[in-house]
C-alpha cells in the first residue's frame, strides 16, 4: 500500500479523497492555483505544492508540473479527481512512466472509453446498441448542418473529449446546429485541450440511467447497480439518485452486465461508469464511458455501503477486489442535490465571490464512513469566508441523504435544505427545493427534458408554491414578538416611552411592483423562556415554539407539534428593516409592524427601477471574451453581440431589440461585475 498521494485537483473531491487516504493511513500532498491557495484541500493535506496562476491551463492541466509536484514531495500515486486530467490518457501514461501510479484506469482503457467517437465504434463492435449519428470528427459548422440535416433534428452536438456538460449542445434548427457547433469547439478547446466534435441523433423523452463499476488487476470487473441521472438542466445533472425509480430488475441486470462485459472488453481497471440514454419501453443505448470517479458517487456508496475512493486505492495498489457480484447491496434510497453557485432566478447565471456565511446542515454521514447510514452528508471543498473564484466550476457541495426508501429520502432532502445556510454568494437551492416538490418528480415521472418542459421560461419565486403560505407569515410575526420582547427589557427607557411588545402586527409581504399584500397577525400565549407563542393568522393558528437565537439565520423548532427547519435574516438589499424568510424553496420578504404604521406604510409612493433598456448588461461576474458589434452598427433583435466566460462555460448575449449601437463600453479581455454595461444603444 502507497505511503503517499497526491491528489491532482481541488474543491470537494480533492478533499474527499484526502479524507479516505487519511483513513487509511496514507500521507496526502494537494496542489493549488494562485486562486486556491487558501482553499480547505490545500488546509486539509499533510502537504501542499503551488503549481501555477488561476486558470485551469496554468495550473491544473499541466502535467508537468503535476509529476514535479509528485517527485518533490516523493508520492508514489496520483489521484486525479474528476475533470481537468483525470480522463487524459497521455497524463496516465507519463505518470506511470515516471514510476508513479496513477489511481485509475490504465492509460489504454482511457484512450479506448475516455474519446467518445472511438468507444462509439467499440460499443458498436462488442454488440452494444448505439445511438444513430456520424462518430467522425466534423471540420465546419457548414458540415455540421449538412450532417444533421441527414440524421434529423433534433440532434446532439458533442464535443469528443467533453464531459460534465461542457461542450454539448442540443440543436433544432440549422440555425442552431451551425452556432452550437462553433461554441461546443469553442468550449472543448478551452476545457479540455482537444476540439473535435461529433453528431448523433438526440432520442426524445430519454432518461439518463448510468451504471457504476469497479474492475481490479486480477481481471474482475462489478457493477454496483445503477444512478439515475436523468435531471439535468443544459445536460449537467441536477439531482442524482439511486436506485432508479424507472427501470427493473431485469433492465438493470441486462444493462450492468453489458457494462461489466464493456469494461472487460478494454481490460478496465478502478472506479468508471458507463451511461445509457433509457427509452419509455426501458430499451437502452450506450452513450459513453467515463473512465473516472463520478460527482454522484456518493449515493451508491449510500445503498451499498462501499468506499469508491478506497477501493480505487486498493486496485491502484495490486489488492484484488474484496467482494463478488452476488455481494453488492441495495438498501434504501439515496439522493445527491449538487449545490451550485448560480442565481436561479436570473437564469442560472454564475455567482462569484466571497462566502459570507456558509453553514450546512447537521451531517450524521461522513465521508469514507460507511457505518452511519440512513441520514445526511455534505461534501464540500469550501468554508466560511472563502471564495468562490469564477475560473472554475460552479459547485459549492453537495448534499446527499440515505432514507428508508424514496419518499423518505425526498423528505429528508427537503429539510437539509431548508437549513443550508449560503450567503455573500446565490446558490440553486430555492430551484431543487422545487423540484424535490413537483409531483411529477415525487412520482418518478421525468426524463431528461423534465426541467426544460417544466421550466421553459426559466425560474421564478411563483414557481415555488408553498403548501402553507400562512406559516410563513406567522413565523415572521413570531420573531418580531422576540425581537419587540427583547426590546421591552431595555435599560433606561423614559416613563410612558415604554417599549410595548403587543399582541397585534400587520405583516406586509413586500412585491418588486409594489403591489404589498397586508395580513392582520395576532401573536398570544407568548412565552421567552421557551421561545413559543399561538400565531392567528386570519383563521389559521399555529402554535410555534423555538429555541434558536435572533441571529440566527436557520430557524429550528416545532409548529403544531411537528419539527420544522426554515430561514430568517433581518434587512436586505432593499429594506434594511425586513426579514427575508425562506422555506421549502419559497422565499418572501416582509415587514411586521404596527396596525398604524401599516396605514402609513400603503400611502407610501413606489419607486420604480430606472429603466435600463438601451444597455447590454453584464448578467454575472465574468470575462468578456468577445465583443461582436461596433460602435454604428445595425442590429437585430436576436443578434449576438458579446459572449462572456465564467465557470469554464461560454455565455452568448444577444440584442434584446432591433437598434444602432451606440457606444461600446467595455473592452474584449476585461473582467466584468453583475449588470456592468457592456454596450449602450443609441
Amino acid at each position: 500500500m502507497f505511503t503517499k498521494i497526491l491528489i491532482a485537483n481541488r474543491g470537494e473531491i480533492a478533499c474527499r479523497v484526502i479524507t479516505t487516504a487519511k483513513n487509511m493511513g496514507i500521507k496526502t500532498v494537494a496542489v493549488y492555483s494562485e486562486a486556491d491557495k487558501d482553499a480547505r484541500h490545500v488546509m486539509l493535506a499533510d502537504e501542499a505544492v503551488h503549481i501555477g496562476a488561476a486558470p485551469s491551463r496554468e495550473s491544473y492541466l499541466l502535467a508537468d508540473k503535476i509529476i514535479a509536484a509528485c517527485k518533490q514531495t516523493g508520492a508514489q500515486a496520483v489521484h486525479p479527481g474528476y475533470g481537468f486530467l483525470s480522463e487524459n490518457a497521455e497524463f496516465a501514461k507519463r505518470v506511470e512512466e515516471e514510476g508513479i501510479t496513477f489511481i485509475g484506469p490504465k492509460h489504454y482503457s482511457i484512450a479506448a472509453m475516455g474519446d467518445k467517437i472511438e468507444s462509439k465504434k467499440l460499443a458498436g463492435s462488442a454488440g452494444v446498441n448505439c445511438i444513430p449519428g456520424v462518430n467522425d470528427a466534423i471540420e465546419s459548422p457548414e458540415k455540421a448542418v449538412q450532417i444533421a440535416q441527414g440524421i434529423g433534428y433534433p440532434v446532439m452536438i458533442k464535443a469528443s473529449a467533453g464531459g460534465g456538460g461542457k461542450g454539448l449542445r442540443v440543436a433544432f434548427n440549422d440555425k442552431e446546429a451551425f452556432e452550437g457547433f462553433t461554441s461546443c469547439r469553442n468550449e472543448a478547446r478551452n476545457s479540455f485541450g482537444d476540439d473535435r466534435v461529433f453528431i448523433e441523433k438526440f432520442v426524445e423523452e430519454p432518461r439518463h440511467i448510468e451504471i457504476q463499476l469497479i474492475g481490479d488487476c486480477q481481471g474482475n470487473v462489478l457493477y454496483l447497480n445503477e444512478r439515475e441521472c436523468s435531471i439535468q438542466r443544459r445536460h449537467q445533472k441536477v439531482i442524482e439518485e439511486a436506485p432508479s425509480p424507472f427501470i427493473s430488475d431485469a433492465t438493470r441486470k441486462a444493462m450492468g452486465e453489458q457494462a461489466v462485459a464493456l469494461a472487460k472488453a478494454v481490460k478496465y481497471q478502478s472506479a468508471g461508469t458507463v451511461e445509457f440514454v433509457v427509452g419509455k419501453d426501458q430499451s437502452f443505448y450506450f452513450l459513453e464511458m467515463n473512465t473516472r470517479l463520478q460527482v454522484e458517487h456518493p449515493v451508491t456508496e449510500c445503498i451499498t455501503g462501499l468506499d469508491l475512493v478506497e477501493l480505487m486505492i486498493r486496485v491502484a495498489a495490486g489488492e484484488p477486489l474484496p467482494l463478488t457480484q452476488a455481494d453488492v447491496q441495495r438498501n434504501g434510497w439515496a439522493i445527491e442535490c449538487r449545490i451550485n453557485a448560480e442565481d436561479p432566478f436570473r437564469n442560472f447565471l454564475p455567482s462569484t465571490g466571497r462566502l459570507v456565511r456558509f453553514t450546512p446542515p447537521k451531517a450524521t454521514m461522513w465521508q469514507a464512513d460507511t457505518k452511519h447510514l440512513m441520514g445526511v452528508r455534505v461534501d464540500t471543498g469550501v468554508q466560511d469566508g472563502g471564495e468562490i473564484p469564477m475560473y472554475y466550476d460552479s459547485m459549492i457541495a453537495k448534499l446527499i441523504v440515505h432514507g428508508t426508501d424514496r419518499l423518505d429520502a425526498i423528505a429528508k432532502m427537503r429539510e437539509a435544505l431548508n437549513g443550508f445556510v449560503i450567503r455573500g454568494v446565490s446558490s440553486n437551492i430555492p430551484f431543487q427545493a422545487a423540484l424535490l416538490a413537483h409531483p411529477k418528480f415525487v412520482a418518478g415521472d421525468f426524463n431528461t427534458g423534465f426541467i426544460a418542459e417544466h421550466y421553459s421560461q426559466g425560474f421564478a419565486a411563483e414557481d415555488v408554491p408553498h403548501e402553507d403560505p400562512s406559516f410563513m407569515l406567522a413565523l415572521a410575526a413570531l420573531i418580531r414578538r422576540k425581537s419587540r420582547e427583547r426590546a421591552t427589557a431595555l435599560s433606561g427607557q423614559l416613563p410612558g416611552y415604554t417599549v410595548d411588545a403587543g399582541k397585534d402586527y400587520v405583516v406586509v409581504t413586500l412585491a418588486a411592483d409594489g403591489k404589498n399584500a397586508y395580513t392582520q397577525v395576532h401573536v398570544d400565549a407568548f412565552e421567552g423562556a421557551s421561545g413559543s407563542a399561538c400565531v392567528h393568522v386570519g383563521e389559521k393558528r399555529y402554535n410555534i415554539s423555538s429555541n434558536s437565537r435572533l441571529n440566527d439565520i436557520a430557524i429550528f423548532g416545532t409548529v403544531n407539534d411537528q419539527p420544522f427547519t426554515a430561514q430568517v435574516e433581518r434587512g436586505t438589499a432593499k429594506n434594511p428593516l425586513a426579514l427575508r424568510v425562506q422555506h421549502n424553496g419559497t422565499r418572501i420578504d416582509v415587514l411586521v409592524i404596527s396596525p398604524r404604521m401599516a396605514e402609513l406604510h400603503a400611502l407610501m409612493p413606489f419607486k420604480a427601477a430606472p429603466d435600463m433598456s438601451r444597455f447590454v448588461l453584464s448578467p454575472m461576474p465574468g470575462l468578456l471574451v468577445d465583443v461582436a458589434v461596433v460602435p454604428g452598427q445595425k442590429v437585430q433583435a436576436g443578434e449576438r453581440v458579446a459572449v462572456i466566460e465564467a465557470m469554464k462555460m461560454e455565455n452568448v448575449l444577444f440584442a434584446a431589440a432591433d437598434g444602432v449601437v451606440g457606444k461600446v463600453l467595455a473592452a474584449k479581455g476585461e473582467s466584468l461585475t453583475v449588470d456592468q454595461p457592456i454596450i449602450e444603444f443609441a
